[in-house]
């Protein structure tokens, strides 16, 4: 069964997450305050960071890097680590 949340990236309210995605208090609060979608955005973000920073998880210091975005993408409104992701140009009908 699904539970809605008032989303703290979106505005809206919106399906929420299933269970926490992290352990913790930062998962419970993530649980608590972000939809499925806003999650997605993130993991699509995070995906980009890894990515583009060559970040090896094994490491601590991208964990904590990866955090810290994270709280700002969700929670503290700071400027996001920027990528070089460009979307795809809209097809003309």
């Amino acid at each position: 069964m699904s539970r809605t949340v008032h989303c703290i990236k979106l505005g809206i309210d919106a399906e929420g997450l299933e269970r926490p995605p992290l352990p913790g208090p930062l998962g419970k609060r993530i649980h608590e305050q972000v939809s499925r979608k806003a999650w997605q955005m993130w993991i699509e973000h995070q995906t980009r960071l890894i990515n583009e920073y060559r970040l090896s998880l094994a490491d601590a210091s991208a964990r904590k890097q990866l955090s810290e975005e994270l709280e700002k993408f969700f929670f503290d409104g700071g400027e996001l680590t920027r990528t070089g992701y460009v979307a795809p140009a809209s097809k003309p009908d």
